[in-house]
């Protein structure tokens, strides 16, 4: 009984050590993994991915590096600019192990040994730089930055691809200054914004009455160019129409009369000085009175006498028809007349003489048109 119970344990340890020994002969590796495997103490080889053999209790597992693309992100740091201000910037840093080896045996700690490494490089790089340029310049930080940690990492066997600057805050107080002198460059862009828009508009008002004025000048133009047009063709007309009645000078020497008081109406009429022409009127009229009631004597010695180039004027005597389209004119008794305009000439002297006294009165000297 003792004898199989002994027997048993020694199966079950020689079944657990055969087991042992198979687990440390075979080993998987799987992909994008390297496994650093030592003999004694020493390095032996890398395996790659796939089935390896080891030598129980003679080769060793060292490490196992994962060869695929990591990211780590550092907490924030504090970084003076050149401007002495503290800046806190957070990095984030992508590296991949291309060397097992040397990953493992050149570095203890290549993560912790990146970290340092890129917050001494970032001080330096940030150090030469202002808060502007430190704002501004994220490209060029983070090119100056893969450049050394790629030169110092090449060794550890680590590739570093891309630093990025994941965030870069200054203080609280800058950060208000900040805002409000955006603010105010926002304030001047819609300010100019504004006078541009109010600019154009009063260009455009501006054209716009140019184009009014010059249309309504042009039709100011074009009616008074119709108005003259109809009083030239109505002058004309008036023309035609009394030279084809063919006037007498009775007629042309009543109408002068009836055209004298005219003259002298109107409230800004002070002074009416009698012209010269007024004398040879009233003698042409005396005359024609004098013809029309004693004889033909000066109308024939007129009739003998008139006219241009020995030509004597047609004149239309009492007895012939009046010519087509006029009725025979009913003349005013020429005495009668005469007495009218005297009269009226009478009463706008003595109306002259009172403005010129009113005028001497005042101290101002009047005015006279002759």
């Amino acid at each position: 009984m003792v004898d199989t119970v002994v027997t048993l344990v020694v199966l079950v340890l020689v079944v657990l050590f055969a087991v042992a020994v198979i687990v440390r002969t075979i080993r998987i590796v799987p992909q994008a993994s390297a496994v650093i495997v030592e003999r004694l103490g020493r390095y032996s080889r890398s395996l790659d991915a796939g089935l390896h053999f080891l030598v129980p209790f003679i080769d060793k597992v060292r490490a196992t590096v994962d060869l695929r693309e990591q990211v780590v992100s550092f907490p924030p740091q504090t970084v003076i600019t050149s401007d002495n201000l503290v800046v806190s910037i957070d990095t984030v840093i992508y590296y991949q192990p291309t060397d097992p080896k040397a990953a493992t045996y050149e570095i203890a700690d290549y993560i912790q040994a990146i970290e340092q490494l890129t917050v001494t490089t970032l001080r330096n790089v940030v150090g030469s730089l202002d808060l502007e340029q430190t704002l501004t310049s994220r490209d060029q930080i983070n090119g100056q930055l893969r450049g050394v940690l790629d030169d110092a990492t090449g060794r550890w066997g680590i590739r570093v691809n891309r630093v990025e600057l994941k965030a870069i805050d200054p203080p609280a107080s800058v950060q208000d200054s900040m805002e409000k002198q955006m603010r105010a460059e926002r304030d001047r862009r819609a300010a100019i914004l504004n006078a541009e828009g109010f600019k154009q508009s009063q260009i455009l008002t501006a054209e716009g009455e140019k184009q009014s004025q010059i249309l309504r000048a042009e039709g100011s133009a074009q009616a008074a160019i119709l108005r003259a047009q109809g009083e030239a063709r109505a002058i004309t007309q008036v023309f035609d129409a009394i030279h084809r009645g063919d006037p007498d000078p009775k007629l042309l020497a009543y109408q002068y009369l009836q055209t004298l008081p005219q003259i002298a109406r109107g409230d800004a009429n002070k002074l009416w000085i009698v012209p010269s022409e007024l004398n040879d009127a009233l003698k042409g009229f005396g005359a024609m009175f004098n013809a029309h009631g004693g004889g033909s004597g000066d109308g024939a010695q007129a009739g003998a006498g008139g006219g241009q180039d020995g030509a004597a004027p047609r004149r239309r005597r009492e007895g012939d028809a009046p010519p087509a389209g006029f009725e025979e004119p009913v003349l005013e008794d020429p005495a009668e007349a005469l007495n009218r305009a005297r009269a009226e000439a009478a009463g706008a002297t003595r109306d002259a003489e009172g403005a010129t006294r009113r005028v001497s009165g005042s101290g101002e000297v009047p005015r006279q048109e002759g």
